[in-house]
């Protein structure tokens, strides 16, 4: 433990740190969303003991990693119709791949609820809050699927497991209070909840993209390349950017069109007078 109060060490955590904010960006916003099905008074319960158990969860696979790693390259099976779909799935491409799966049908699901939505209903058509058990257990599921691209990219700038272990449960205490903030803020905007649903489709479609390039999968004969981190906060960025310029337009139609009212009844009151 003293090893890790030097000052090289303490630089390396407040990297790994840095590090575990930046990439658990997509999997802070999911805990964010998938608590709010929860009764309110429950929801900041829900995110605690998820994230916490998550925390332990990845410490462990962390220590794991070595022994269990030559695991997750095991070939499982391979389905090859030349120039139209070929896939070699093994352990690790097949977790990335259901977690997208998962993801995207996620943010599908709540989208459509959203459209369906009914005047004079207090829940979207069919929405129901679920228990507490089933979402603590698909947090603490989908942070562990969320946290094999921030360990291996700690085991790569880091050996010192007492570090990386260390900055892990920096970056969930990070995310317990962080989770919060993010949810307030949907709670109060809840436009923008709409723009993070499609953010959690761009995180569904990274993983998809992570899964089919470590299962070497090809479709209509061209290679699934996996999603950069630059490229999705790329597309991030753009997406807000669209949504607060649109927010902005339909704001200034709004007041043109109340100026047109506003003009159209004091031009009816003069010629009545």
């Amino acid at each position: 433990m003293a090893d890790l109060f030097t000052w090289a060490n303490l630089g390396t955590l407040l990297m790994l740190v840095m590090l575990q904010i930046v990439l658990g960006f997509d999997n802070l916003l999911y805990i964010s969303l998938e608590s709010k099905r929860a009764v309110k008074e429950k929801q900041a319960m829900v995110r605690t003991i998820g994230i916490s158990i998550a925390i332990l969860l990845r410490v462990l696979l962390l220590f794991a990693l070595k022994a269990v790693e030559s695991y997750f390259h095991i070939s499982l099976f391979s389905i090859s119709f030349p120039g139209i779909f070929e896939v070699s799935l093994t352990v690790e491409s097949l977790i990335y791949l259901i977690g997208g799966i998962f993801i995207i049908y996620t943010a599908i699901k709540e989208i459509w609820h959203m459209i369906a939505y009914k005047d004079g209903s207090e829940n979207p058509k069919g929405k129901k809050q679920k228990s507490v058990i089933p979402i603590i257990t698909m947090i603490v599921i989908m942070n562990v699927v969320f946290s094999f691209d921030s360990i291996l990219s700690a085991t790569a700038l880091c050996d010192n497991y007492t570090v990386m272990a260390t900055a892990i449960i920096i970056g969930g205490i990070l995310m317990i209070v962080l989770s919060g903030a993010v949810s307030k803020f949907l709670e109060k905007n809840k436009l923008y909840e709409v723009l993070g649903l499609f953010i959690l489709l761009i995180v569904g479609i990274m993983l998809l993209t992570d899964g089919g390039h470590l299962g070497a999968m090809k479709i209509a004969g061209d290679e699934v390349t996996k999603m950069t981190k630059t490229t999705f906060y790329f597309v991030i960025v753009i997406l807000v950017l669209v949504d607060i310029v649109q927010g902005r337009y339909q704001k200034n139609l709004l007041k043109k069109q109340l100026a047109l009212k506003e003009a159209s009844e004091e031009l009816e009151d003069t010629e009545e007078a």
